[in-house]
């Protein structure tokens, strides 16, 4: 894939941002070198190398998956500015 001034202009466009005749030049070879290294990347064989979540081989400890209220309502109601019947108060938002 090539970038051109042209596509340049467009991104820079997208993203708001203003850039001078020098600027579009220097970030299309910008563009160019990073496509060249992604394409030096494809050339690359992965078919033997699985895929992986982390360099590190690390199995992590599960836990049941149990719901539970928590049997503390006070304790989490302690804090609120305001409280009504068990619940938080909180102002009403209407838009």
């Amino acid at each position: 894939m090539s970038i051109d001034k042209n596509t340049v202009a467009r991104i820079a466009n997208l993203a708001r941002i203003r850039l001078t005749e020098d600027e579009q030049n220097a970030m299309t070879r910008e563009f160019q070198a990073i496509l060249g290294w992604i394409d030096q990347l494809q050339e690359v064989n992965t078919d033997d190398i699985p895929p992986l979540t982390s360099v590190v081989e690390v199995t992590l400890p599960l836990r049941d998956d149990k719901v539970a209220d928590g049997g503390y309502p006070e304790d989490v109601l302690a804090n609120a500015p305001k409280q009504a019947a068990g619940f938080f108060v909180v102002p009403k938002v209407i838009e």
